[in-house]
């Protein structure tokens, strides 16, 4: 054993899988399950993310102290017994289906825990470290406010449901969190959004950020019908569904026939063209659900007197919401864990266990959090990138970073698309600079290219702007850090174009070509980005990369996607990168000094039936 006291951090079994290890409180390292599988969401146990761990930190399983999951399965069972009795007989078929994986995997998840880390180890199941739960919200919760830089802050969690929570709020203070009041299932704001997600044609679980970035194309003109029929929002921001219209607590669909009346029609298929309906309904859930974390915000804050808050669970991930929050609401500042959903729920045990559970001290100081800027994730030296792309006959001139940052930033000054893989990649669902796609955002035909010739993906879908964190307030209304894109700023009025007449009257994705901004490659259609203010201390690298093209087109602006393709999750391997870079139109590719030329290189003859698999998410 070790001199220090290591905490092993897991979440699985229901989406996206992952591990976190604390070294005498420090995050030392984190990650997702699918970026080693290559399985988008992969919920399985998470053996490769746990290795990665225990490899960062030359660790074995035997030096581990505690090892805490990330919620209570036994308290989720109880719901699902629960839920089916208070609607019996409907939800017969799912009760059925259900129960099967229950008792074979999920009820004694203890067991299969044990099974599965002894597989792992070597180690007899008596000999492995003690196995802890935290409760899910909880873990949500620990996420947001133990890695924040407060002493003192409210935490709200929103998501679809941990075991029967859906919306809870939390008081923090030093190395506690005091639970204060929940909203539970059904009642969930987060499966209130997947239910349009799912009615819009959608995937539930991936394509929410889709239904948020369709909604300005739209009209909200169903808030009204959402509010007399759906949702009954009290002035605090406390809501009740009438759940005739949803069949998500007993059915295999998130909505039933009533829902399809009411919005004039069945849902859209997937990859069905889309319709103004379906604009103006994202543009309708995106008023409401704004509406509510608005007003759950101004009560949270007359009931605990705080300056900040803390937010975490998949509904923290609408930027969109947290950027009128952070304008509108009353807080002085707002932090939102990165790996806001289930991915930063092993995080949350792991320090849930190490302040709560071992009582250990926080050093917050208002200042910095905890997350290193979310790179936590495993890295490749020059040798083992160079070692592949022997492999691969890829050639490449290997150049030092004062030759080569200049060498990128001309060739995406000149248009190029680049593939950029350097350092630790990053934990939780945004590429922040490790592992991205990146372009000129100056570039009235970046946006459409990048969707279609490399992303695979809809024409409709925005892009973030990664600019330098000093620079944020020169480019757009925001004078806060937005280090994890997190959060949504319009653009500053003199970068912005005047419309015509002809263009204000478009509808729907008429608006799609037309350019708004200086940048317009990330200026969606009313005017807003979302940001990712780069830092100089947590990713020096990317930092310089943008000062380089700041040099040479004066501004200090880049795209930045996340690298991959659509349905895909985003690379974690020099092998993943070169195999992406091949398989689309990007034109450039940086693998830690390795610089790649697309028209340098041979012949991609591998297998393609990847295609098939990752088009459609």
């Amino acid at each position: 054993m070790t001199g220090s006291i290591n905490v092993l951090g897991l979440s699985a079994y229901y989406h996206d899988s992952a591990a976190t290890l604390l070294v005498d409180g420090d995050i030392v390292a984190a990650a997702q399950e699918e970026r080693f599988t290559r399985k988008k969401h992969d919920a399985a146990f998470p053996k490769n993310a746990i290795q990665y761990c225990l490899d960062e930190a030359g660790l074995k399983l035997e030096d581990i102290h505690y090892i805490t999951f990330y919620d209570k399965p036994l308290v989720k069972f109880e719901r699902l017994l629960e839920t089916y009795l208070a609607f019996a007989p409907r939800g017969f078929r799912s009760f059925v289906l259900a129960i099967p994986v229950w008792l074979k995997e999920k009820l004694f998840l203890k067991v299969t825990l044990k099974r599965e880390l002894s597989s792992l180890s070597g180690l007899g199941q008596e000999q492995l470290p003690p196995l802890l739960f935290h409760e899910h919200h909880g873990s949500h919760a620990a996420s947001a406010f133990f890695a924040s830089p407060y002493r003192r802050a409210a935490v709200l969690c929103l998501d679809g449901v941990g075991e029967w929570a859906t919306s809870s709020v939390w008081l923090g203070d030093g190395n506690t969190l005091a639970p204060q009041w929940e909203i539970q299932f059904p009642h969930s704001l987060g499966l209130l959004y997947s239910a349009f997600t799912y009615y819009t044609g959608f995937r539930v679980n991936s394509g929410e950020y889709k239904l948020m970035g369709l909604a300005p194309y739209g009209e909200p003109r169903f808030v009204e019908l959402i509010k007399t029929h759906l949702i009954d929002i009290k002035p605090d921001g406390t809501f009740r569904l009438n759940m005739r219209y949803f069949n998500y607590a007993t059915g295999l669909t998130m909505t039933n026939r009533r829902f399809d009346t009411l919005f004039g029609g069945a849902p859209r298929q997937p990859e069905a063209e889309l319709t103004q309906r379906e604009m103006d309904i994202a543009a309708s859930i995106q008023v409401v659900t704004e509406e509510i974390v608005l007003k759950l915000a101004a009560t949270i804050y007359a009931e605990l007197d705080v300056d900040h808050l803390c937010l975490a669970g998949g509904v923290a991930l609408n930027c969109v919401a947290n950027g009128r929050l952070e304008r509108e609401g009353p807080f002085k500042s707002i932090w939102i864990q990165p790996a806001a959903g289930d991915a930063g729920g092993a995080l949350g045990a792991a320090l849930a266990t190490w302040h709560e559970y071992l009582d250990k001290p926080r050093n917050a100081q208002n200042a910095a959090d905890i997350m290193k800027g979310a790179y936590l994730g495993k890295s490749f030296n020059q040798v083992e990138v160079e070692h592949y792309l022997a492999s691969v006959d890829a050639p490449f001139q290997r150049l030092n970073d004062a030759d080569l940052l200049p060498e990128v930033a001309q060739a995406l000054a000149l248009g190029n698309v680049v593939g950029w893989f350097s350092g630790r990649m990053e934990f939780g669902p945004r590429a922040l600079g490790a592992r991205s796609i990146i372009g000129d955002a100056r570039s009235p035909i970046m946006q459409s290219a990048m969707n279609l010739k490399i992303k695979n993906r809809e024409s409709f879908r925005p892009f973030a702007p990664a600019i330098k964190a000093e620079a944020v307030s020169d480019w757009f209304n925001t004078t806060s850090d937005s280090p994890y894109m997190l959060k949504v700023a319009t653009v500053r009025e003199e970068h912005c174009d005047t419309m015509s007449d002809e263009q204000e009257a478009l509808f729907g994705l008429e608006k799609l070509n037309v350019c708004r901004s200086k940048i317009p490659a990330i200026t969606h259609v009313d005017f807003s980005a979302r940001l990712q203010t780069v830092h100089a201390d947590t990713n020096p690298r990317f930092y310089d990369l943008l000062c380089a093209f700041e040099d040479i087109t004066n501004c200090p602006i880049l795209i930045n996607t996340s690298f991959n393709v659509r349905g895909e999750p985003i690379v974690c391997t020099p092998e993943d990168a070169y195999r992406c870079f091949m398989r689309t139109e990007m034109d450039v590719l940086v693998l830690e000094n390795a610089l790649l030329v697309k028209e340098q290189q041979p012949v991609w003859d591998h297998d393609d039936a990847w295609k098939e698999e990752f088009q459609l998410d």
